[in-house]
């Protein structure tokens, strides 16, 4: 029992002087750690020297602050740079009105330089009457003083006639925009009963001297013959818009082969056609209402209408049954 007793008294022992030898070397790692990162100093805006928290560069330091020195470094750097830039903007400055005014005029002589060929070759109104009163003026003038007025005589005349092209065409309509205005009153017209529809075709044959070279006014003649055909009841007045109709086909495709509608309503006049002609001229009306269809149908592939037209005459020649 003794025994027992002293070896537990040697065990605690050695377990005592473990910890204490455990302590001294922690003890002497933190002393060494403090001694190698230490406080740093810094300047306060009154320049005492005053101890901060933050730690100078040393082997203990934090990776936080190194990125914070680095950021601080970059920043004085920027500062420092525009000082500079300041410093050379304030010495340009006084230099800048002076060289604003040289490029003024170096722009204003460049464009009194630039004559344009329209005032080199046609003279003006204002051009010949200064001409004429520098004949009717005494030669006691300097050609100095008569070369001035002429070229400030010239100069306006110039500007004046600018505003009065530019201002003329505000006052009337243009043909174009007269001629575009008209066709979509006709193209409603169309779209409207019996009554419009005879209305579009007086309003078109009234008009026709003043566009009848044009082939969007022709082809849509075409359209209104064959609408008014449609509605008549009459045998012969459905004729003579047949054969009407028929006739300004042929002068549309001559005036503008490339125009698909005028293509598409002449052939849609010689089919009509063919309910008034001898079988021989069905046949060569049936032939021409093909070959204008193609034709059309080339100039225009994306209209259904075409393509309806050509499935029914497709269907009329294969059809066997008599007429």
């Amino acid at each position: 029992m003794a025994q027992a007793d002293s070896k537990v008294l040697v065990l605690g022992a050695l377990a005592g002087m473990a910890g204490i030898g455990l302590a001294v070397v922690v003890y002497q790692g933190f002393r060494s750690g403090r001694r190698g990162s230490g406080p740093g100093f810094y300047l306060n805006r009154n320049n005492e020297q005053t101890t901060s928290l933050m730690l100078v560069d040393g082997p203990g330091m934090p990776r936080g602050q190194a990125v914070v020195l680095e950021r601080l470094e970059a920043l004085i750097q920027c500062v420092s740079e525009l000082k500079d830039e300041m410093k050379a903007l304030k010495e340009a400055l006084p230099t800048l009105p002076d060289q604003v005014r040289e490029e003024l005029r170096g722009r204003e002589g460049a464009e009194a330089r630039r004559v344009s060929p329209l005032h080199r070759t046609t003279p003006t109104r204002r051009k010949r009457a200064a001409g004429t009163v520098s004949a009717a003026r005494p030669s006691g003038r300097s050609s100095e003083e008569a070369e001035s007025e002429g070229g400030y005589m010239t100069a306006l005349t110039d500007s004046e006639e600018e505003e009065q092209s530019d201002a003329e065409p505000v006052g009337e309509e243009q043909p174009e925009d007269k001629l575009s205005s008209f066709l979509e009153r006709i193209d409603r017209l169309h779209q409207g009963a019996e009554s419009d529809k005879r209305e579009s075709l007086n309003i078109l044959l009234e008009q026709r001297e003043e566009f009848g070279q044009n082939s969007t006014f022709l082809w849509r003649l075409i359209r209104a013959h064959c609408d008014v055909h449609d509605v008549s009841s009459a045998l012969e007045e459905k004729k003579i818009h047949a054969e009407t109709g028929k006739k300004v086909g042929e002068e549309a495709v001559k005036l503008n082969p490339t125009c698909a509608e005028s293509h598409q309503w002449y052939a849609i006049m010689c089919g009509i056609m063919a309910e008034y002609d001898t079988v021989q001229n069905k046949i060569r009306n049936g032939y021409i209402f093909k070959d204008h269809l193609d034709k059309a149908i080339e100039l225009k592939p994306q209209d259904p209408m075409s393509y309806y037209l050509l499935g029914r005459w497709c269907y009329a020649v294969c059809d066997p049954s008599p007429p």
